[in-house]
């Protein structure tokens, strides 16, 4: 079944934990059919049998299926440390949904999805997540860990901002990336979900997500729009009143007059990002809000593999 299949058949009981598996155990069992075959044995519980090691914990049994070398991966073997960070400013919950429509088609309900996904695939490989949360203050931190428990208690901080009503709260991403980048001390892998909406100079934004980096950190920034109307700026040209969620300006214009304008300087926008985090070496992935999940994991496999 494909995976958009699958999410229309369980999501309407919202359940984070089920809906996130379901999207990773599609994409495992598609995997046979992408460039990444033979990775997927390595999401249950085996790596690949490395010469020298001792042959102990080699799965016999799966050799016989596969005539590859694979040994038991156990609870306490970690290979990689991941940190999430959520932008939950105001911006973040745009677009309203409408009745009918699912928690994860704005860009927050997004975020929190794919956030979800990447710890299912992360427990699978007994990898250690931490996660923070930030809007207009450090709203949540917890270090990198692996146990059951922990992974527990991110997914409930995850369905707490489904579940909490928005509030008017502006981006501060500048302050509370140099506040994470101070937290993370051992080597990991960064993952950050944001719109790159903020109100300040964008060298110091860059500079923050440079800080990321220290200590050798891999860092991904997935940045999250609604792609129809951010970046296309597709409305009728009905005279509409244009609201700032976060700081409540407006403004009334028909949408035809300035679109060509607007998408011009978009473009640009998302193309300096582009290229500064180029420059850095951070990974720097668009994504929609009408997309599918592969992109996220795709993403985070091949990342992944060049992490070492």
């Amino acid at each position: 079944m494909k995976i958009e299949g699958q999410i229309e058949k369980i999501s309407r009981f919202e359940h984070l934990e089920l809906l996130a598996n379901q999207i990773v155990e599609g994409f495992i069992s598609g995997m046979h059919k992408s460039p990444f075959h033979g990775f997927s044995a390595e999401f249950a519980e085996h790596k690949i049998y490395n010469a020298g090691e001792s042959t102990k914990h080699i799965d016999w049994k799966l050799y016989a299926k596969t005539d590859r070398l694979y040994t038991k991966r156990f609870e306490e073997e970690t290979n990689l440390r991941c940190h999430l960070i959520i932008d939950n400013s105001s911006s973040m919950h745009y677009p309203k949904l409408k009745e009918g429509q699912f928690f994860y088609e704005n860009k927050i309900g997004f975020s929190v999805l794919a956030s979800a996904v990447l710890m299912n695939l992360l427990k699978k490989q007994r990898d250690a997540v931490g996660l923070s949360i930030y809007s207009d203050s450090y709203d949540y931190y917890a270090p990198e860990k692996g146990s059951d428990r922990h992974h527990r208690m991110l997914l409930n901080q995850l369905e707490l901002i489904l579940q909490t009503p928005k509030e008017a709260k502006r981006t501060d991403t500048i302050t509370y990336l140099h506040h994470i980048a101070e937290k993370m001390h051992r080597r990991s892998m960064i993952i950050l979900f944001t719109d790159m909406f903020q109100g300040e100079d964008d060298e110091r934004l860059f500079k923050a997500l440079q800080h990321l980096k220290h200590n050798k950190h891999k860092v991904v920034l997935f940045h999250v729009i609604d792609k129809k109307t951010e970046f296309n700026f597709d409305f009728d040209n009905a005279p509409r009143k244009f609201i700032d969620v976060e700081t409540g300006e407006q403004v009334n214009l028909f949408a035809e007059n300035i679109k060509s304008d607007y998408e011009k300087l978009v473009e640009a926008y998302f193309e300096k990002v582009a290229n500064t985090c180029s420059q850095y070496k951070i990974k720097y992935v668009p994504v929609s809000v009408d997309e599918k999940f592969e992109k996220i994991l795709t993403t985070y496999l091949v990342e992944k593999q060049k992490f070492g």
